[in-house]
Protein backbone atom coordinates (compact mmCIF):
# COMPACT_ATOMS: atom_id res chain seq x y z
CA UNK A 1 0.00 0.00 0.00
CA UNK A 2 1.09 3.89 -0.46
CA UNK A 3 1.75 4.81 2.82
CA UNK A 4 0.70 8.94 3.38
CA UNK A 5 3.22 10.86 4.14
CA UNK A 6 5.09 9.56 0.95
CA UNK A 7 7.77 12.16 1.50
CA UNK A 8 8.11 12.43 4.90
CA UNK A 9 9.61 15.47 6.52
CA UNK A 10 9.56 18.99 5.39
CA UNK A 11 8.47 18.47 1.63
CA UNK A 12 5.69 21.09 1.15
CA UNK A 13 3.56 22.51 -2.10
CA UNK A 14 4.19 19.02 -3.72
CA UNK A 15 3.09 19.72 -8.21
CA UNK A 16 3.43 16.43 -9.59
CA UNK A 17 3.75 15.26 -13.19
CA UNK A 18 3.50 12.31 -15.68
CA UNK A 19 6.56 11.69 -18.23
CA UNK A 20 5.94 7.98 -19.94
CA UNK A 21 5.87 5.90 -16.78
CA UNK A 22 8.00 7.89 -14.62
CA UNK A 23 5.89 10.64 -11.81
CA UNK A 24 7.81 13.79 -10.36
CA UNK A 25 6.93 15.71 -7.63
CA UNK A 26 8.63 18.88 -6.74
CA UNK A 27 8.63 20.65 -3.62
CA UNK A 28 9.65 24.28 -1.65
CA UNK A 29 12.27 24.79 0.15
CA UNK A 30 12.15 28.65 1.43
CA UNK A 31 15.36 29.23 2.70
CA UNK A 32 17.34 26.22 2.47
CA UNK A 33 19.67 26.19 -0.38
CA UNK A 34 19.77 24.56 -3.38
CA UNK A 35 16.34 25.68 -4.05
CA UNK A 36 13.15 23.45 -5.26
CA UNK A 37 13.49 19.05 -4.21
CA UNK A 38 12.31 16.83 -7.28
CA UNK A 39 11.89 12.96 -6.50
CA UNK A 40 11.04 10.35 -8.72
CA UNK A 41 8.86 7.69 -8.64
CA UNK A 42 7.29 4.76 -11.21
CA UNK A 43 4.56 3.29 -8.61
CA UNK A 44 3.76 5.86 -6.56
CA UNK A 45 4.76 4.63 -3.53
CA UNK A 46 8.57 4.68 -3.08
CA UNK A 47 10.37 7.77 -4.17
CA UNK A 48 13.68 9.06 -4.86
CA UNK A 49 15.43 12.21 -4.88
CA UNK A 50 16.74 13.62 -8.29
CA UNK A 51 17.33 16.68 -8.78
CA UNK A 52 18.02 20.11 -6.74
CA UNK A 53 17.68 22.58 -9.89
CA UNK A 54 17.66 26.04 -8.25
CA UNK A 55 21.59 25.45 -7.69
CA UNK A 56 23.63 28.20 -8.98
CA UNK A 57 23.41 31.87 -8.44
CA UNK A 58 22.18 32.88 -11.66
CA UNK A 59 18.95 30.76 -10.42
CA UNK A 60 18.50 31.71 -7.03
CA UNK A 61 19.91 33.98 -4.25
CA UNK A 62 18.87 34.26 -0.74
CA UNK A 63 21.22 36.21 0.74
CA UNK A 64 19.24 38.29 3.28
CA UNK A 65 16.07 36.51 2.72
CA UNK A 66 13.89 36.38 5.61
CA UNK A 67 12.95 32.97 7.83
CA UNK A 68 10.00 30.94 5.79
CA UNK A 69 11.00 33.50 2.74
CA UNK A 70 12.35 31.80 -0.37
CA UNK A 71 11.36 29.45 -2.19
CA UNK A 72 7.40 29.19 -2.20
CA UNK A 73 5.43 26.43 -4.23
CA UNK A 74 6.92 25.20 -7.44
CA UNK A 75 5.02 23.98 -10.43
CA UNK A 76 6.91 21.37 -12.80
CA UNK A 77 5.27 20.28 -15.85
CA UNK A 78 6.56 18.71 -18.68
CA UNK A 79 5.61 20.14 -22.16
CA UNK A 80 7.33 20.50 -26.00
CA UNK A 81 9.99 17.68 -24.92
CA UNK A 82 11.17 19.67 -21.73
CA UNK A 83 10.71 19.76 -18.06
CA UNK A 84 9.38 24.09 -16.96
CA UNK A 85 9.46 24.65 -13.42
CA UNK A 86 8.13 28.35 -12.04
CA UNK A 87 8.98 29.20 -8.77
CA UNK A 88 8.36 32.61 -6.12
CA UNK A 89 11.46 33.81 -4.44
CA UNK A 90 10.43 35.72 -1.31
CA UNK A 91 12.10 38.67 -0.08
CA UNK A 92 9.85 39.75 2.45
CA UNK A 93 7.13 37.95 4.55
CA UNK A 94 5.63 39.63 7.56
CA UNK A 95 3.71 43.12 7.86
CA UNK A 96 1.90 44.23 4.56
CA UNK A 97 4.07 43.87 1.69
CA UNK A 98 5.37 40.68 -0.03
CA UNK A 99 7.95 41.46 -2.39
CA UNK A 100 7.55 38.06 -4.35
CA UNK A 101 9.54 37.59 -7.08
CA UNK A 102 8.07 34.85 -10.16
CA UNK A 103 10.42 32.86 -12.51
CA UNK A 104 10.15 30.80 -14.92
CA UNK A 105 13.12 27.82 -15.47
CA UNK A 106 13.34 24.70 -18.15
CA UNK A 107 15.45 21.91 -18.82
CA UNK A 108 15.34 18.77 -21.57
CA UNK A 109 16.06 16.34 -18.69
CA UNK A 110 14.95 16.33 -15.04
CA UNK A 111 18.68 16.15 -13.78
CA UNK A 112 20.26 18.53 -16.07
CA UNK A 113 22.09 22.35 -15.92
CA UNK A 114 18.54 24.37 -15.92
CA UNK A 115 17.99 27.36 -18.30
CA UNK A 116 18.67 30.63 -17.21
CA UNK A 117 15.68 31.98 -15.72
CA UNK A 118 12.43 34.14 -16.97
CA UNK A 119 11.69 37.16 -15.15
CA UNK A 120 7.81 36.99 -15.32
CA UNK A 121 6.18 39.00 -12.71
CA UNK A 122 5.91 39.88 -8.71
CA UNK A 123 2.49 40.54 -8.00
CA UNK A 124 2.05 37.63 -5.55
CA UNK A 125 3.32 34.20 -4.86
CA UNK A 126 2.36 30.54 -5.86
CA UNK A 127 2.87 30.56 -9.92
CA UNK A 128 1.78 27.94 -11.73
CA UNK A 129 1.99 27.05 -15.60
CA UNK A 130 -0.38 25.57 -17.81
CA UNK A 131 0.34 23.89 -21.36
CA UNK A 132 -3.01 23.98 -23.01
CA UNK A 133 -3.69 21.55 -26.28
CA UNK A 134 -3.57 24.78 -28.36
CA UNK A 135 0.51 24.91 -27.30
CA UNK A 136 -0.52 28.39 -25.68
CA UNK A 137 0.80 28.71 -22.12
CA UNK A 138 -0.58 30.25 -19.34
CA UNK A 139 0.57 31.77 -16.37
CA UNK A 140 -1.32 32.16 -13.20
CA UNK A 141 -0.52 33.55 -9.34
CA UNK A 142 -2.08 34.65 -6.42
CA UNK A 143 -2.86 38.71 -5.93
CA UNK A 144 -1.07 39.88 -2.93
CA UNK A 145 -3.29 43.41 -1.78
CA UNK A 146 -0.63 45.50 0.04
CA UNK A 147 -3.17 47.38 1.08
CA UNK A 148 -5.38 44.66 3.07
CA UNK A 149 -4.52 43.49 6.42
CA UNK A 150 -0.87 41.29 6.44
CA UNK A 151 -0.31 37.62 7.80
CA UNK A 152 2.22 38.42 10.61
CA UNK A 153 1.12 35.28 12.58
CA UNK A 154 -2.54 35.54 11.70
CA UNK A 155 -3.52 35.51 8.42
CA UNK A 156 -6.56 38.01 6.58
CA UNK A 157 -8.71 37.28 3.61
CA UNK A 158 -8.28 40.66 2.49
CA UNK A 159 -4.79 40.70 1.10
CA UNK A 160 -5.36 37.54 -0.54
CA UNK A 161 -6.96 39.10 -3.95
CA UNK A 162 -7.97 36.31 -6.41
CA UNK A 163 -5.59 34.22 -8.80
CA UNK A 164 -4.38 35.93 -11.82
CA UNK A 165 -4.13 34.38 -15.61
CA UNK A 166 -2.18 35.59 -18.16
CA UNK A 167 -1.05 34.06 -21.28
CA UNK A 168 2.91 34.30 -21.64
CA UNK A 169 5.69 32.45 -23.93
CA UNK A 170 9.39 32.16 -23.70
CA UNK A 171 10.07 34.76 -26.36
CA UNK A 172 7.51 37.40 -25.42
CA UNK A 173 7.07 36.70 -21.85
CA UNK A 174 3.72 37.53 -20.42
CA UNK A 175 1.21 38.47 -23.20
CA UNK A 176 -2.67 40.75 -22.81
CA UNK A 177 -3.63 41.86 -20.19
CA UNK A 178 -4.09 39.65 -16.42
CA UNK A 179 -7.36 38.35 -16.10
CA UNK A 180 -8.79 37.63 -12.31
CA UNK A 181 -10.27 34.35 -12.73
CA UNK A 182 -11.14 33.16 -9.11
CA UNK A 183 -11.77 35.01 -5.66
CA UNK A 184 -11.54 31.73 -3.59
CA UNK A 185 -14.44 30.14 -1.59
CA UNK A 186 -15.53 31.60 1.60
CA UNK A 187 -12.50 29.79 3.35
CA UNK A 188 -10.51 32.76 2.00
CA UNK A 189 -6.73 32.64 1.58
CA UNK A 190 -7.05 31.29 -1.84
CA UNK A 191 -3.85 30.41 -3.26
CA UNK A 192 -1.63 27.40 -4.86
CA UNK A 193 -3.31 27.43 -8.58
CA UNK A 194 -3.34 24.59 -10.81
CA UNK A 195 -5.44 24.51 -13.78
CA UNK A 196 -5.52 20.75 -15.98
CA UNK A 197 -8.34 19.72 -18.66
CA UNK A 198 -10.46 17.34 -19.20
CA UNK A 199 -13.76 16.26 -21.31
CA UNK A 200 -13.80 20.06 -22.54
CA UNK A 201 -13.47 21.66 -19.08
CA UNK A 202 -10.60 23.80 -17.67
CA UNK A 203 -10.18 22.18 -13.38
CA UNK A 204 -9.04 24.56 -11.27
CA UNK A 205 -7.54 23.45 -7.61
CA UNK A 206 -6.36 26.09 -4.97
CA UNK A 207 -5.09 25.78 -1.79
CA UNK A 208 -7.33 27.69 0.97
CA UNK A 209 -7.36 28.32 4.39
CA UNK A 210 -3.88 29.04 5.15
CA UNK A 211 -0.92 26.86 5.88
CA UNK A 212 -2.40 25.47 9.44
CA UNK A 213 -5.67 23.46 10.60
CA UNK A 214 -8.23 25.15 8.38
CA UNK A 215 -6.29 24.04 5.22
CA UNK A 216 -8.10 22.80 2.23
CA UNK A 217 -7.87 21.52 -1.85
CA UNK A 218 -11.12 23.74 -3.02
CA UNK A 219 -11.77 22.55 -6.66
CA UNK A 220 -13.64 25.10 -9.81
CA UNK A 221 -14.12 24.45 -13.10
CA UNK A 222 -15.26 26.07 -16.67
CA UNK A 223 -15.51 26.13 -20.06
CA UNK A 224 -13.45 28.86 -20.71
CA UNK A 225 -10.28 29.04 -18.93
CA UNK A 226 -10.77 32.63 -18.62
CA UNK A 227 -13.41 32.04 -16.39
CA UNK A 228 -16.34 31.97 -14.92
CA UNK A 229 -15.29 29.63 -12.38
CA UNK A 230 -18.25 27.03 -10.37
CA UNK A 231 -17.06 25.93 -7.53
CA UNK A 232 -17.20 21.93 -6.69
CA UNK A 233 -20.46 20.67 -5.23
CA UNK A 234 -18.42 19.94 -1.96
CA UNK A 235 -16.39 23.30 -2.22
CA UNK A 236 -13.38 21.28 -1.32
CA UNK A 237 -11.86 17.97 -2.47
CA UNK A 238 -10.07 17.55 0.76
CA UNK A 239 -9.52 19.31 4.22
CA UNK A 240 -8.85 18.03 7.63
CA UNK A 241 -10.71 20.67 9.21
CA UNK A 242 -13.29 19.57 11.60
CA UNK A 243 -11.61 16.54 12.27
CA UNK A 244 -8.80 16.97 15.02
CA UNK A 245 -8.45 13.55 16.07
CA UNK A 246 -8.15 12.75 12.49
CA UNK A 247 -4.21 11.08 11.56
CA UNK A 248 -3.55 13.31 9.01
CA UNK A 249 -4.18 17.54 9.46
CA UNK A 250 -3.61 20.65 7.55
CA UNK A 251 -4.66 18.90 4.38
CA UNK A 252 -3.85 21.05 1.07
CA UNK A 253 -2.02 22.25 -1.75
CA UNK A 254 -1.38 19.76 -4.31
CA UNK A 255 -2.17 18.76 -7.57
CA UNK A 256 -3.99 16.29 -10.21
CA UNK A 257 -2.09 13.57 -12.15
CA UNK A 258 -3.50 10.78 -14.55
CA UNK A 259 -1.45 7.46 -14.44
CA UNK A 260 -0.98 5.40 -18.00
CA UNK A 261 -4.32 3.45 -17.79
CA UNK A 262 -6.41 6.29 -16.81
CA UNK A 263 -6.19 6.16 -12.26
CA UNK A 264 -6.57 9.74 -10.82
CA UNK A 265 -4.73 11.22 -8.28
CA UNK A 266 -4.38 14.37 -6.59
CA UNK A 267 -1.37 15.34 -4.32
CA UNK A 268 -1.47 17.14 -0.75
CA UNK A 269 0.65 18.82 1.63
CA UNK A 270 -0.22 17.27 4.99
CA UNK A 271 0.76 17.76 9.24
CA UNK A 272 1.12 15.07 11.94
CA UNK A 273 1.21 17.28 14.94
CA UNK A 274 2.53 16.17 18.50
CA UNK A 275 1.81 17.06 21.69
CA UNK A 276 3.85 19.26 23.63
CA UNK A 277 5.79 18.24 26.69
CA UNK A 278 3.13 19.11 29.13
CA UNK A 279 0.63 17.15 27.04
CA UNK A 280 -1.04 20.16 26.01
CA UNK A 281 -1.02 22.15 22.24
CA UNK A 282 -0.33 20.84 18.46
CA UNK A 283 3.20 20.86 17.53
CA UNK A 284 4.38 19.71 13.86
CA UNK A 285 8.73 19.33 14.12
CA UNK A 286 8.19 17.60 10.73
CA UNK A 287 6.68 20.11 8.97
CA UNK A 288 4.33 20.16 5.93
CA UNK A 289 4.86 16.99 4.18
CA UNK A 290 3.95 15.35 1.35
CA UNK A 291 0.62 12.94 0.77
CA UNK A 292 -1.15 11.43 -2.05
CA UNK A 293 -4.48 9.98 -2.85
CA UNK A 294 -6.69 8.10 -5.39
CA UNK A 295 -9.80 9.87 -6.41
CA UNK A 296 -12.62 9.33 -9.14
CA UNK A 297 -14.36 10.98 -11.60
CA UNK A 298 -18.26 10.88 -10.49
CA UNK A 299 -21.15 11.10 -12.80
CA UNK A 300 -21.30 14.57 -13.04
CA UNK A 301 -17.78 15.37 -14.02
CA UNK A 302 -16.57 16.04 -10.86
CA UNK A 303 -13.65 14.76 -8.67
CA UNK A 304 -14.14 13.56 -5.58
CA UNK A 305 -11.90 11.31 -3.17
CA UNK A 306 -11.72 7.70 -4.19
CA UNK A 307 -12.93 6.72 -0.11
CA UNK A 308 -15.45 9.28 -0.11
CA UNK A 309 -15.79 12.16 1.90
CA UNK A 310 -13.18 15.01 2.56
CA UNK A 311 -10.29 13.37 4.99
CA UNK A 312 -7.15 11.82 2.89
CA UNK A 313 -6.27 8.13 3.99
CA UNK A 314 -2.93 7.60 5.95
CA UNK A 315 -3.09 3.57 3.69
CA UNK A 316 -3.77 3.98 0.20
CA UNK A 317 -4.66 0.10 -1.38
CA UNK A 318 -1.89 -0.47 -4.01
CA UNK A 319 -0.84 -3.37 -5.70
CA UNK A 320 2.78 -2.27 -5.05
CA UNK A 321 4.88 -2.28 -1.31
CA UNK A 322 6.09 0.71 0.62
CA UNK A 323 9.78 0.14 0.99
CA UNK A 324 11.02 1.11 4.89
CA UNK A 325 13.30 4.05 5.50
CA UNK A 326 16.11 3.10 7.35
CA UNK A 327 18.93 5.71 8.95
CA UNK A 328 22.09 6.52 7.05
CA UNK A 329 25.27 7.36 8.33
CA UNK A 330 27.23 9.69 6.19
CA UNK A 331 31.24 9.86 5.60
CA UNK A 332 32.17 13.06 5.50
CA UNK A 333 35.58 12.44 4.31
CA UNK A 334 34.63 11.60 0.87
CA UNK A 335 34.67 14.62 -0.84
CA UNK A 336 31.08 15.11 -1.59
CA UNK A 337 28.15 16.28 0.24
CA UNK A 338 25.31 13.84 -0.05
CA UNK A 339 21.94 15.65 -1.31
CA UNK A 340 19.93 14.65 1.98
CA UNK A 341 22.34 17.61 3.05
CA UNK A 342 21.30 21.44 2.48
CA UNK A 343 22.22 24.50 4.04
CA UNK A 344 21.08 28.43 4.30
CA UNK A 345 20.25 31.12 1.45
CA UNK A 346 23.64 31.44 0.00
CA UNK A 347 24.69 29.75 -3.41
CA UNK A 348 28.58 30.72 -2.32
CA UNK A 349 29.21 27.63 -0.58
CA UNK A 350 33.03 28.47 -0.44
CA UNK A 351 32.65 30.66 1.83
CA UNK A 352 30.55 28.24 4.01
CA UNK A 353 32.16 25.14 3.88
CA UNK A 354 34.61 22.72 1.83
CA UNK A 355 34.77 18.91 1.32
CA UNK A 356 38.73 18.06 0.58
CA UNK A 357 38.60 14.53 1.64
CA UNK A 358 39.70 15.26 5.51
CA UNK A 359 35.63 15.70 6.29
CA UNK A 360 33.29 18.94 6.11
CA UNK A 361 34.82 21.77 6.72
CA UNK A 362 32.91 24.63 8.38
CA UNK A 363 33.92 28.28 8.21
CA UNK A 364 32.73 29.79 11.23
CA UNK A 365 30.97 32.68 9.72
CA UNK A 366 27.84 34.78 10.84
CA UNK A 367 25.67 33.81 13.97
CA UNK A 368 22.81 31.54 13.92
CA UNK A 369 20.21 34.15 13.93
CA UNK A 370 21.89 35.41 10.17
CA UNK A 371 19.91 35.85 7.61
CA UNK A 372 22.79 36.09 5.65
CA UNK A 373 25.99 33.32 5.84
CA UNK A 374 25.52 30.84 8.18
CA UNK A 375 27.93 27.71 8.10
CA UNK A 376 24.98 25.37 8.56
CA UNK A 377 25.07 22.13 6.80
CA UNK A 378 21.78 20.04 8.14
CA UNK A 379 18.98 17.16 7.28
CA UNK A 380 15.42 16.84 7.17
CA UNK A 381 14.10 15.55 10.63
CA UNK A 382 11.78 12.79 9.11
CA UNK A 383 10.90 10.80 12.03
CA UNK A 384 9.38 11.65 15.86
CA UNK A 385 11.94 9.85 17.75
CA UNK A 386 15.49 9.20 16.22
CA UNK A 387 18.95 9.96 17.28
CA UNK A 388 22.03 12.10 15.29
CA UNK A 389 25.80 11.40 15.96
CA UNK A 390 28.32 13.87 14.46
CA UNK A 391 32.65 13.97 15.61
CA UNK A 392 34.15 17.72 15.45
CA UNK A 393 37.52 18.81 15.43
CA UNK A 394 37.68 22.25 16.62
CA UNK A 395 39.98 24.55 18.98
CA UNK A 396 38.61 27.17 19.67
CA UNK A 397 40.53 29.81 21.22
CA UNK A 398 37.65 32.61 22.38
CA UNK A 399 33.51 32.37 23.05
CA UNK A 400 33.06 34.29 19.98
CA UNK A 401 34.19 30.53 18.10
CA UNK A 402 32.16 27.60 18.38
CA UNK A 403 30.94 24.53 16.81
CA UNK A 404 28.73 21.46 16.98
CA UNK A 405 25.54 19.47 16.51
CA UNK A 406 21.96 21.44 16.09
CA UNK A 407 18.17 20.78 16.13
CA UNK A 408 17.09 23.92 13.60
CA UNK A 409 14.00 25.02 12.71
CA UNK A 410 14.68 28.85 11.90
CA UNK A 411 16.96 31.82 13.53
CA UNK A 412 14.54 32.11 16.71
CA UNK A 413 13.99 28.02 17.13
CA UNK A 414 16.52 25.79 17.86
CA UNK A 415 18.88 24.18 20.40
CA UNK A 416 22.68 23.58 19.71
CA UNK A 417 26.05 22.00 21.52
CA UNK A 418 28.54 23.55 20.78
CA UNK A 419 32.48 23.22 21.45
CA UNK A 420 33.54 26.86 22.49
CA UNK A 421 35.88 28.44 24.61
CA UNK A 422 35.33 30.24 28.08
CA UNK A 423 38.32 32.20 29.67
CA UNK A 424 37.75 30.57 32.79
CA UNK A 425 37.29 27.05 32.17
CA UNK A 426 39.10 26.69 28.81
CA UNK A 427 37.66 24.61 26.18
CA UNK A 428 34.24 23.64 26.93
CA UNK A 429 31.10 22.34 26.00
CA UNK A 430 27.84 24.97 25.69
CA UNK A 431 24.55 24.40 25.25
CA UNK A 432 22.89 27.14 23.25
CA UNK A 433 18.82 27.32 22.56
CA UNK A 434 16.69 30.52 21.17
CA UNK A 435 13.08 30.35 22.51
CA UNK A 436 11.34 31.46 19.83
CA UNK A 437 10.32 34.54 21.67
CA UNK A 438 9.95 36.86 18.26
CA UNK A 439 6.85 38.87 19.10
CA UNK A 440 8.84 40.88 21.10
CA UNK A 441 11.34 41.78 18.35
CA UNK A 442 14.50 39.93 20.16
CA UNK A 443 16.24 37.19 19.43
CA UNK A 444 17.71 36.10 23.06
CA UNK A 445 20.24 33.45 23.40
CA UNK A 446 19.75 31.11 26.51
CA UNK A 447 23.08 29.66 27.71
CA UNK A 448 22.09 26.59 29.40
CA UNK A 449 25.09 24.96 30.65
CA UNK A 450 29.12 24.95 30.03
CA UNK A 451 30.98 22.32 31.21
CA UNK A 452 35.11 22.06 30.39
CA UNK A 453 36.37 19.13 28.37
CA UNK A 454 39.53 18.20 27.49
CA UNK A 455 41.30 18.32 24.10
CA UNK A 456 41.37 16.43 21.14
CA UNK A 457 37.74 15.17 18.64
CA UNK A 458 34.23 15.40 20.39
CA UNK A 459 31.56 13.22 19.44
CA UNK A 460 28.34 14.70 19.86
CA UNK A 461 24.91 13.39 19.80
CA UNK A 462 21.34 13.98 20.32
CA UNK A 463 18.23 12.08 20.68
CA UNK A 464 14.69 13.20 20.09
CA UNK A 465 11.48 11.62 21.39
CA UNK A 466 8.49 13.70 19.98
CA UNK A 467 8.73 16.68 22.16
CA UNK A 468 11.50 16.08 24.26
CA UNK A 469 15.35 15.95 23.45
CA UNK A 470 18.70 15.06 25.01
CA UNK A 471 22.06 16.20 23.63
CA UNK A 472 24.80 14.03 24.89
CA UNK A 473 28.65 13.94 24.45
CA UNK A 474 31.76 11.92 24.75
CA UNK A 475 35.89 13.26 24.61
CA UNK A 476 37.92 10.65 22.63
CA UNK A 477 37.02 6.97 23.71
CA UNK A 478 34.71 7.85 26.63
CA UNK A 479 31.19 6.45 26.91
CA UNK A 480 28.62 9.10 25.68
CA UNK A 481 27.07 11.22 28.82
CA UNK A 482 24.41 13.22 29.28
CA UNK A 483 24.79 17.07 28.54
CA UNK A 484 22.49 19.48 30.06
CA UNK A 485 18.42 19.23 31.06
CA UNK A 486 16.21 17.54 28.58
CA UNK A 487 15.18 20.23 26.27
CA UNK A 488 11.69 21.16 24.66
CA UNK A 489 11.49 19.49 20.93
CA UNK A 490 8.19 20.75 20.20
CA UNK A 491 9.93 25.13 20.20
CA UNK A 492 11.18 23.12 16.75
CA UNK A 493 8.47 22.89 15.25
CA UNK A 494 6.13 25.31 13.00
CA UNK A 495 3.92 26.30 15.63
CA UNK A 496 6.74 26.79 17.83
CA UNK A 497 7.74 30.69 18.85
CA UNK A 498 4.95 32.49 17.33
CA UNK A 499 2.48 29.44 16.67
CA UNK A 500 0.47 28.72 14.03
CA UNK A 501 0.60 30.24 10.32
CA UNK A 502 3.92 32.67 11.44
CA UNK A 503 6.62 29.59 10.02
CA UNK A 504 5.74 26.81 7.86
CA UNK A 505 8.98 25.08 6.70
CA UNK A 506 9.94 21.79 9.46
CA UNK A 507 13.01 20.82 11.58
CA UNK A 508 17.05 19.78 10.88
CA UNK A 509 19.50 18.49 12.89
CA UNK A 510 23.11 18.68 11.46
CA UNK A 511 26.49 20.32 11.91
CA UNK A 512 27.26 24.35 12.54
CA UNK A 513 30.33 26.33 13.38
CA UNK A 514 30.62 30.53 13.94
CA UNK A 515 33.14 32.47 14.40
CA UNK A 516 31.63 35.99 15.21
CA UNK A 517 34.53 37.65 15.47
CA UNK A 518 34.70 37.68 12.15
CA UNK A 519 38.39 36.23 11.67
CA UNK A 520 36.45 32.87 10.02
CA UNK A 521 38.29 29.98 12.10
CA UNK A 522 37.18 26.60 11.30
CA UNK A 523 35.92 23.36 12.57
CA UNK A 524 36.20 20.03 10.81
CA UNK A 525 33.45 17.05 10.88
CA UNK A 526 34.36 14.04 9.67
CA UNK A 527 30.92 11.72 10.10
CA UNK A 528 27.05 12.05 10.80
CA UNK A 529 24.77 9.46 11.14
CA UNK A 530 20.99 10.04 11.43
CA UNK A 531 18.76 6.70 12.69
CA UNK A 532 15.53 6.65 13.60
CA UNK A 533 14.43 4.81 16.36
Amino acid sequence: MIINPILPGFHPDPSICRVGETYYIATSTFEWYPGVRIYASTDLANWDFVSAPLNRAELLDMRGNPDSGGIWAPCLSHSDGKFWLVYTDVKRLDGAFKDAHNYITCCETIDGNWSAPWYVNSSGFDPSLFHDDDGRKWFMNMRWNHRGEGTGGNPKHASFDGILLQEWSPENGLIGDAVNIYDGSPRGLTEAPHIFKRNGWYYLTVAEGGTGYDHAVTMARSRDILGPYEDHPNTFLMTAHGAPDHAIQRTGHGQYVESPDGEVWHTFLMGRPISGPDGEGRFCPLGRETGIERCVWGQDDWLYLEAGGLLAREYVPVDVTAEPREGATYDLTEGTLHPDFQWLRTPFTDRLFRLDGHGLTLIGRESLGSWFEQSLVARRQQDFVYRAETVVTVDPRQYQHAAGLTTYYNRSKFHAILVSHDDELGRVLRLESCLGDWPDGALTLSLEVSIPIDDGPVRLAVEVDHATQQFYAAVGDAEFQKIGPQLDASLVSDEGGRGEHASFTGAFVGMVAYDISGQAAEAVFREFSYVPK
